[in-house]
């Protein structure tokens, strides 16, 4: 899969301040905010502030501190909704077209407040 970005996703222009967003938590790399058709009571998103397509693209090319801002933030984001500690969470990033990525910026999906079922049906 190429990791060719594309300045033009709706994450990057809500980065940019083009598109409004209802913030939780922001640092210096990371921005945590609320989805917009939220899928379970809580529903955040979690995004590295640089242009990463995918999980394994942010984790083989950010910097360690990126990395570490993006992870603390995501655990701390977890703590602020009250997810956790609590009854649990899912955090689920999808990658490619397999994976039904609809935008294509890494983003982690921190979802709670109500048993979410399973993930996927078993084969």
């Amino acid at each position: 899969m190429a990791h060719d970005y594309d300045s033009t996703n709706i994450f990057a222009r809500i980065l940019r301040g083009e598109i409004p967003n209802k913030t939780v938590m922001e640092t210096d790399h990371t921005l945590a905010f609320h989805d917009i058709k939220p899928a379970a009571p809580v529903h955040v998103l979690v995004i590295p502030k640089g242009p990463y397509v995918t999980f394994d693209h942010f984790a083989a090319a950010a910097s360690a501190e990126e990395i570490t801002d993006f992870h603390r933030t995501a655990a701390a984001v977890c703590a602020l909704v009250g997810v956790a500690p609590g009854e649990g969470y899912r955090a689920i990033t999808n990658a490619g077209a397999h994976g039904m990525q609809e935008v294509p910026h890494y983003h982690l999906h921190i979802l709670g407040g109500r048993v979410l079922g399973r993930l996927i049906e078993r084969a």
